[in-house]
């Protein structure tokens, strides 16, 4: 079998995934796919963030159309075997699959990462059709030509997975790129071996071309399109279901079904569905653990790579997310593709794009707990986000005094963002009072499960502090005002009875037994003074 033509890598890969005990059945975009095929729709780019499921999908596709491979045991047991198309399609097809995330050794340069495709490819075609008199010094797509001209039956499904990984390398210049898309454009573009054409990647590749290089592909990106949205990313009910399975094998579940929302849902298609994350969904049931699976690099240094070029323009906005406010943004995915980023909108369009971000109704969050920890270990490490920074420096202050009912602290630490020159310190809207808070709070994250507005009693609450490593520790109900006292605010936990939220279903003994502390807020924009108020509202159990 060849390298790229007709191989079995793309069966042997899926065929693992089949058997993983937590495997989701998304065959039934090939009913899609398949009336593509030799049309003017044959031409299919999908970007998504990393790690949701797009080299999984692009090798299931390889799978079911090569003729390299006899993959009818798995594909019979999927959705698309039910389906008019599948007996007609099922490994009858020539298929080119090609991962371009594979660096040849000791790669330092585009020539050689390039080269490498081409004389592989160009072997392939040269063992499987002798008959084609092929010149191994051709261009690649002239071989091409040269097979289809001898063998017109001999029309290919190229399943180009990752298309935008050699923009990452630091070797990669802008004359490189060029020479990449025009590559892409000399091997695809009206060229009448192709059959279909299936990429996958990150980043807009039509928008990266900067001109009509490769505008013959039709792209679904999840915030524009609602096509496909269901393909990549788990749904609430494979959760479920996928939960269910977790379930039967685990006998001792450290694993939610709620933990599983808080931690990785948070993204949303142009349908308007809900997503999770299925790689973290995986290992965290795989592991038996709720974790940030988000990556092996750094802490927080992905994240900072799309601010670090203007952070003023992005800092309150951050301070606003990380309280859980979604904030108005203009993103135009396109805007990933600038490797300045120097306005907000380009570094939110960035952030969306790779996932750090989710978009929604106009504005972007932070979709998630996973993506939340890691907005954390950057405010607490990056000194260039100013008054971000010196705030979250305070956290672990803040939560000692506050379990300490120590308000005097705490209405010095809140005094000290005055001498940072805070600019949310206007206060229009409580929102701000709750991004700052939520800054001087950011070190209780590492034991608490922290809700926003959360429904509690007969209202909502602020914020509600739920102890996770230690069931018998305090939790904390936070309610804020601005141009009200601190009693007011105190009185309003007692009043709507939001310390009902730590108490278990009628007759079960309550699932946190530690003390509950009531704390209010207050700010007067007039005196410009913030006070405390703290009591305790039910003892240990």
């Amino acid at each position: 079998m060849g390298n790229y033509l007709d191989s079995r890598d793309a069966f042997t890969t899926y065929t693992e995934v089949f058997k993983s005990p937590y495997f989701v059945d998304k065959s039934a975009i090939l009913e899609t796919l398949i009336p593509r095929i030799g049309t003017t729709e044959k031409f299919v780019c999908v970007t998504r963030p990393r790690r949701f499921g797009k080299s999984i999908m692009a090798n299931m596709i390889a799978a079911f159309f090569s003729r390299g491979c006899d993959s009818r045991d798995i594909f019979s047991r999927l959705d698309i075997a039910g389906m008019s198309a599948y007996t007609e399609h099922i490994n009858r097809y020539p298929v080119i699959s090609i991962s371009f995330n594979r660096l040849p050794k000791r790669c330092v340069s585009f020539d050689a990462y390039i080269s490498r495709i081409e004389q592989k490819l160009t072997a392939d075609l040269m063992e499987i059709y002798p008959q084609a008199g092929i010149d191994p010094d051709d261009a690649v797509w002239d071989i091409l030509k040269s097979v289809y001209n001898t063998d017109p039956t001999a029309r290919f499904i190229f399943v180009l997975d990752e298309w935008d990984f050699i923009f990452h390398r630091d070797f990669i210049t802008e004359n490189d790129k060029k020479a990449y898309i025009d590559f892409l454009s000399n091997l695809l573009k009206d060229q009448p071996y192709v059959d279909f054409a299936y990429m996958t990647g990150i980043l807009p590749v039509a928008k990266y071309s900067s001109g009509s290089e490769l505008n013959m592909f039709l792209e679904y990106t999840m915030a524009s399109e609602e096509m496909f949205c269901s393909d990549f990313g788990f749904t609430e009910s494979e959760v479920a279901l996928l939960y269910e399975k977790f379930l039967q094998r685990q006998k001792n579940s450290e694993v939610t079904r709620e933990g599983l929302k808080l931690w990785y849902d948070g993204y949303c298609t142009k349908s308007g569905e809900r997503v999770y994350n299925p790689r973290s969904v995986v290992a965290s049931l795989t592991n038996n653990n709720l974790g940030n699976y988000w990556t092996s690099a750094g802490p927080y240094d992905e994240i900072y790579y799309y601010i670090r070029h203007n952070t003023a323009a992005v800092r309150d906005d951050l301070a606003r997310m990380i309280s859980g406010t979604p904030v108005p943004a203009k993103v135009r995915e396109y805007a990933a593709t600038s490797m300045s980023l120097t306005n907000k909108d380009e570094i939110f369009s960035a952030m969306v794009v790779y996932g750090f971000l989710s978009f929604e109704n106009g504005c972007v969050q932070i979709p998630n707990r996973e993506l939340m920890e890691k907005f954390k270990d950057m405010l607490q490490k990056e000194a260039s986000l100013g008054y971000i920074y010196e705030l979250a420096g305070q956290s672990e202050r803040m939560l000692r005094a506050t379990l300490a009912k120590d308000t005097e602290t705490m209405q010095q630490i809140l005094e000290f963002a005055h001498n940072t020159e805070v600019p949310l310190l206007n206060y229009n809207h409580e929102t701000d009072l709750a991004a700052v808070v939520n800054l001087v709070y950011l070190a209780a994250r590492d034991s608490y499960r922290i809700e926003r507005e959360d429904k509690a009693g007969i209202g909502y609450v602020d914020f509600i502090f739920y102890p996770e490593t230690d069931k018998m520790a305090d939790g904390i109900i936070l309610e804020l005002k601005v141009d009200h006292t601190a009693d007011e605010a105190l009185q309003q936990i007692k009043n709507k009875k939001y310390a009902l939220k730590f108490e278990g279903k009628l007759g079960e003994r309550p699932k946190y037994t530690g003390r509950i502390l009531g704390v209010g807020i207050a700010y007067n924009k007039k005196t410009k003074v913030h006070t405390c108020k703290m009591e305790v509202l039910r003892d240990a159990l």
